[in-house]
């Protein structure tokens, strides 16, 4: 009852904000780019670029746009942020509206390479040098033996099962779908509250234990703390806030001992990957880059690929290992992860989160990742790459 009673005194006092807030909300509900940019002729086209032996670019196929782009351009703009009482909250939403107009340009142009490319990197920037540095200094180490535990031989069904006992430690649901249109082995979908797994695959020990982690210990942790917050931002997702929520994730792996260096290896692969795309690599150029000259096997290679190239040119992927490196800084600072598990946060608006705290605009995170109670890694070259990163 008293957290219900400042919930409505919070609200009569900032009346507009959350008036902002709610608007807003409506509108991020439409535009959940992985909705859109995931190719729906996956198969069809890897298994094209094969029988080509490489030389036949893909050409996919992606969802209809279900939204006006200039309508809701202009929905967003229509924002009275001057309402808006105290300055760090009013940049904050301003940040907001420029970064989620981005999004729909991104969606608008899916399909059309350079367009979308250079809306791409509005939104997710990059590699710089040192990324790609890290990346190499990553990758010329020596592969580990790998152990029964990275043996491929569960379905999705047995991961469907093993995700249903992973997510009983907490008392949120846990919806899951099968898949054949994701790039991803299994992936969250924020809006929906949804694990989507990918059908036909199969999965090792260790990956299982990897992406539980990762997706429900991270993205459905967040996703949830998010949705108890006071102000639906906190959700749909603070600007930019893919490095941040890739990086907990990633850490998360770490900490529960999932970790590989194979894997380690996998986000440098992909920080490689979205460099070749700003070197003007066409998709078979890049596969040739990954596969023949990294020597990774044809069908992770074309993933990589697949996952760069997608929509025209998609960055995102670079975040993962530059996420890894903030947040495992941040732990050996001896810094708590709690304020950014309170939601699709960034880590650059920590400052503002606070701030939101001491005004009753947030609340104390609900749920935790329990990996990061305690850390279960036992890899010394882990700990010496990540020691080492620049």
């Amino acid at each position: 009852m008293i957290q219900e009673k400042v919930g409505v005194n919070i609200q009569q006092e900032y009346t507009d904000l959350f008036e902002i807030d709610a608007n807003l909300n409506r509108l991020i509900q439409r535009i959940e780019l992985l909705n859109y940019v995931n190719p729906l002729n996956i198969e069809k086209e890897k298994n094209r670029f094969f029988a080509s032996k490489y030389s036949k670019e893909p050409t996919f196929k992606y969802p209809k746009i279900k939204f006006d782009a200039y309508k809701l351009h202009r929905l967003f703009f229509s924002q009275r942020l001057e309402r808006i009482k105290e300055p760090e909250v009013q940049a904050l939403y301003q940040d907001i509206i420029y970064y989620y107009a981005n999004m729909i340009q991104c969606i608008k142009t899916i399909g059309k390479a350079n367009e979308f490319y250079y809306n791409s990197l509005r939104i997710y920037g990059t590699p710089t040098e040192r990324d790609v540095d890290n990346a190499k200094f990553i990758l010329h180490y020596e592969n580990e033996t790998e152990d029964s535990t990275q043996v491929k031989r569960f379905t999705a069904e047995d991961a469907k099962a093993y995700f249903e006992a992973f997510s009983k430690q907490y008392d949120f649901p846990l919806h899951i779908k099968f898949s054949t249109n994701i790039a991803a082995d299994a992936m969250v979908r924020n809006s929906t509250q949804t694990l989507l797994i990918k059908k036909n695959t199969t999965f090792s020990e260790n990956q299982l234990l990897t992406l539980a982690n990762h997706e429900i210990g991270v993205h459905l942790v967040t996703t949830y703390n998010g949705m108890l917050q006071p102000l639906k931002i906190f959700s749909n997702g603070f600007p930019k806030n893919v490095e941040t929520q890739e990086g907990l994730a990633v850490f998360s792996e770490y900490m529960c001992g999932a970790l590989t260096l194979k894997r380690l290896k996998e986000l440098s692969y992909r920080v490689l990957a979205s460099d070749s795309l700003i070197k003007g690599y066409g998709f078979s150029d890049t596969f040739d880059l990954i596969h023949n000259q990294y020597k990774l096997n044809k069908h992770d290679a074309f993933s990589i690929t697949l996952r760069a190239h997608r929509g025209g040119g998609f960055t995102k992927d670079r975040l993962y290992l530059s996420g890894l490196k903030k947040i495992y800084k941040r732990y050996k600072n001896g810094q708590d992860m709690d304020a950014l598990l309170s939601g699709k946060v960034t880590l650059e608006y920590e400052d503002t989160i606070a701030k939101l705290r001491n005004l009753g605009l947030a609340q104390p995170t609900t749920y935790t990742n329990f990996a990061y109670t305690q850390n279960l890694n036992s890899n010394t070259t882990l700990d010496f790459i990540l020691n080492n990163l620049k």
